[in-house]
């Protein structure tokens, strides 16, 4: 299958690893600009292109993908498109392009936990368990259709950093799973019940920190 994929930190990497293990031909990886970092303010690139450039697949890399991108992710000819944490919402446009559709690969249970810091948040919130959703993804906020989840115990005194290691490994399985059932015909399609849905907002770093008069 011709594969897009479009995603940015360290999360997406097991997925995009996963593809190419799988035989999947990624034919383009799109991922976000490169950013100053660390206080010498050096231009670095995001886990992800670093991934794409060792395995030699063209990385595109639009400020934003809607305005500068959709005859770039046109002419690849995708079946699918494969979104894991990229950062930027997709257009209905660029939603059509693909013969298979889009499928993210959310860290959390949706409907739960919708939005950009599901892993963060579940901590904060202190729940016991999160997980993985792959999703048909449409031009909501991560109100797609549920193809498949795999639910995870949240280990005591884990780490958000601890947990998104262990769900990028699970989300990057249950990726390979998803297109598995894709292409056999058998992927079945579950609506979200919005009633049930949370969305928690993008973390900023003043919400980190301490008080330590409390």
């Amino acid at each position: 299958m011709r594969i897009v994929f479009l995603g940015t930190p360290e999360f997406g990497v097991p997925s995009l690893e996963a593809l190419i293990k799988a035989g999947h031909q990624v034919v383009g990886v799109f991922t976000q600009p490169d950013r100053p970092k660390g206080r010498g303010k050096k231009m670095e690139c995001c886990p992800v292109k670093i991934c794409a450039m060792q395995h030699e697949i063209p990385v595109f890399q639009p400020v934003k993908i809607r305005l500068e991108s959709v005859e770039d992710l046109r002419k690849l000819q995708p079946d699918l498109c494969v979104t894991a944490a990229f950062g930027q919402i997709l257009s209905q446009e660029i939603l059509d392009i693909p013969k298979y559709g889009t499928v993210n690969v959310h860290s959390s249970l949706l409907p739960k936990y919708r939005g950009s810091s599901p892993i963060n948040w579940a901590i904060i919130c202190g729940e016991t368990m999160t997980g993985v959703t792959t999703m048909l993804t449409d031009k909501g906020m991560d109100t797609g259709d549920i193809l498949l989840q795999k639910e995870v115990d949240i280990l005591p005194e884990e780490t958000a950093g601890e947990l998104t290691e262990r769900l990028a490994q699970i989300g990057a399985q249950l990726l390979i799973e998803t297109i598995e059932k894709m292409e056999s015909g058998c992927c079945q399609r579950t609506p979200q019940n919005h009633a049930e849905m949370s969305y928690y907002p993008m973390l900023k770093k003043e919400m980190g920190l301490i008080d330590w008069q409390l």
